[in-house]
């Protein structure tokens, strides 16, 4: 009971040593260098919005609505993603996805309309969402005793492209062209399209010939167990999350330019810290939930937005702008918190596809948020919109308290 929870560093060291075992640890590598870059990409539109509209003459309202598109695209995508990595296997799957985000990027950049902005970004938002299935598909080929920690190193890789590539890109377009902001990653997916092909194994076409598919049976009891409060409170936490988060997201580094001042590489550099600390905060979420259970840990990662975002409209010094960003950040680890009591609440033999569906719903509605808050903005409701996340996240406080404890 006393013991460290994390292990000895042998055992931690032996851990390792099993992640790499076997000829695993490139395959492992690869798929979640693909992910650092599929999400990190993706992430790099916020910081990029002030060029955008300068380039495309687009206001708050619509630039929300092209981030919209991109998180509707990707929640739209995740579905069609596991139908192909169930028919053709991980490594078609991961390789299409690298691919199509190379060339819808390639589209981004040389784009001459907003309406062509809008279509590549419909495109690469559905491109990126084709590695999120295969990427968690593939692991348990891969890793029966060490899938937790294998999904822990692909999560990471999710953490640290969000923090690295964002700033990055804010820099190379400060100093060159706002394409190039884009345009670097264009031969960095090519080469991870190259690298996945190479070392992620095929799967065998008859691999799924045993399923017998999703019954109608499956489907009275998902209609059941959707009912559960379990499940409706955890799934209305999980959308209210979403919206936050996908809004707070989308604007906070034009926020940080247009009304605090602040240039887009410090506004990006702000940006980049509130992912790199989901590196660490990720982990003590899941934590807490082990230790705590959904309710009390839960309030504690939705407590810091609550506080962050309020006090946002309020401060114009820097460093307090760090220590609002730090506060906002434990927001990251909501999911973390969310999602295994949501997975402990639907029955194993329909898990996948019953997780898969609220997760969809889940991602759907809360890609409404970016319109929603530019749309507010452009009325001058920039301030007033934090507040009104702070209420949300809030609520997702006094929703815990009505999930029953697994």
């Amino acid at each position: 009971m006393g013991s460290n929870p994390f292990g000895s560093l042998s055992d931690l060291r032996n851990g390792v040593a099993d992640l790499w075992s076997g000829g695993r640890g490139r395959i492992l590598t690869a798929v979640a260098a693909g992910w650092f870059l599929s999400i990190g990409v993706r992430m790099i539109y916020p910081v990029m919005l002030p060029y955008l509209r300068t380039a495309y003459g687009l206001d708050l309202t619509t630039a929300g609505l092209l981030l919209t598109v991109l998180f509707l695209a990707y929640a739209l995508g995740q579905f069609p993603g596991g139908v192909l990595a169930d028919r053709f296997g991980e490594r078609f799957t991961l390789t299409a996805s690298a691919v199509i985000s190379a060339v819808t990027l390639t589209l981004v950049v040389t784009a001459n309309s907003s309406i062509v902005l809008f279509a590549a970004t419909a495109l690469f938002g559905f491109g990126t969402a084709l590695y999120a299935v295969g990427r968690y598909t593939v692991l348990p080929r891969l890793y029966t005793d060490r899938l937790g920690a294998a999904n822990g190193v692909t999560a990471a890789s999710q953490d640290a492209g969000q923090s690295v590539l964002p700033p990055v890109a804010s820099v190379i377009a400060a100093a060159f062209l706002w394409q190039l902001g884009f345009g670097f990653a264009i031969p960095l997916f090519l080469l991870a399209a190259v690298v996945l092909w190479a070392v992620v194994p095929a799967r065998s076409p008859s691999a799924s010939e045993d399923d017998s598919g999703f019954s109608r049976d499956d489907l009275h009891v998902l209609t059941s167990v959707f009912r559960q409060p379990s499940v409706v409170y955890a799934t209305a936490v999980l959308i209210l999350g979403l919206f936050v988060w996908q809004a707070f997201t989308s604007f906070y580094p034009t926020y940080l330019v247009e009304v605090k001042g602040l240039s887009t590489t410090v506004a990006s550099f702000l940006f980049g810290t509130f992912f790199a600390l989901g590196i660490l905060i990720k982990p003590l979420a899941g934590g807490a939930y082990d230790r705590f259970g959904i309710r009390r840990s839960l309030t504690i990662v939705a407590s810091g937005p609550t506080i962050g975002l309020i006090a946002l409209p309020y401060v114009d010094d820097l460093w307090i702008l760090i220590a609002v960003t730090a506060l906002v950040s434990t927001l990251l680890g909501f999911a973390t918190v969310v999602e295994p009591s949501l997975l402990h609440s639907l029955p194993e033999e329909i898990r996948g596809t019953g997780f898969g569906i609220l997760r969809s719903v889940g991602f759907t509605i809360g890609a409404t948020s970016p319109v929603l808050f530019g749309a507010a903005a452009d009325r001058g409701f920039f301030d007033e919109m934090f507040l009104v996340l702070a209420v949300f996240a809030a609520g997702m406080i006094l929703l815990a308290f009505r999930i029953p404890e697994n």
